[in-house]
């Protein structure tokens, strides 16, 4: 599997570059995506939804009025969830929406979701970053030149590089991670994933 190659200035290499066969090995299993990207969002939710069923509302627990002469429905108290200001029943209650998933299972969406991208040809590879100083500017010149747009990208570095994300965390379609450390999730949030060549050469190392 190949991918297109560019320098650090947004210039395309003559020739793309081969990708490795781990973990680009063609496979992409839209169930384990789909499990992984599902847990993923459930543990971002606060699960802090709250209300009162009968027991916890306040108000009298005596009849408002006697069983039987009034000519109204019998009512045995003011909590009641059919009055208004009374219970609720089947409300929600704080809970915690965090789902387990194993590590291979998680690690097995991140390929699946690193070889969508190669397939469709929206990953490319670029020399290493090397910055100095923070520079938006430079994170802004390169996606123009490989014609991202206003659409989300996702650098993947080869370690973690404190001067490229800080150039790239006021871009609003830009994020950047480490090679190792982007889930699933980050990788199909992309429209383009821009990888580090020299991330490869570390992973293989390893």
């Amino acid at each position: 599997m190949e991918a297109r190659a560019y320098k650090t200035d947004g210039t395309p290499h003559p020739e793309g570059v081969e990708l490795p066969a781990s973990p680009f090995d063609g496979t992409v299993n839209e169930a384990v995506l789909h499990d992984v990207v599902t847990a993923i969002r459930a543990h971002g939710r606060r699960g802090t939804a709250s209300t009162k069923t009968r027991g916890f509302v306040s108000g009298g627990t005596r009849k408002p009025w006697r069983q039987k002469g009034t000519g109204r429905a019998r009512a045995g108290t003011i909590r009641s969830p059919i009055w208004r200001g009374g219970g609720v029943v089947f409300g929600p209650s704080p809970r915690s929406y965090d789902q387990r998933t194993p590590r291979k299972v998680r690690q097995l969406a991140r390929r699946s979701a690193l070889n969508a991208r190669a397939l469709e040809d929206r990953l490319v590879v670029i020399d290493p970053l090397e910055m100095e100083e923070p520079k938006t500017k430079s994170i802004v010149s390169l996606l123009d030149q490989l014609d991202v747009g206003t659409r989300n990208a996702l650098f993947l570095t080869d370690g973690l590089k404190r001067q490229v994300y800080l150039s790239a965390r006021n871009i609003p379609n830009a994020q950047v991670r480490p090679w190792g450390e982007a889930s699933a999730y980050d990788i199909l949030c992309a429209d383009v994933v821009i990888v580090e060549a020299s991330a490869f050469v570390a992973e293989e190392g390893s």
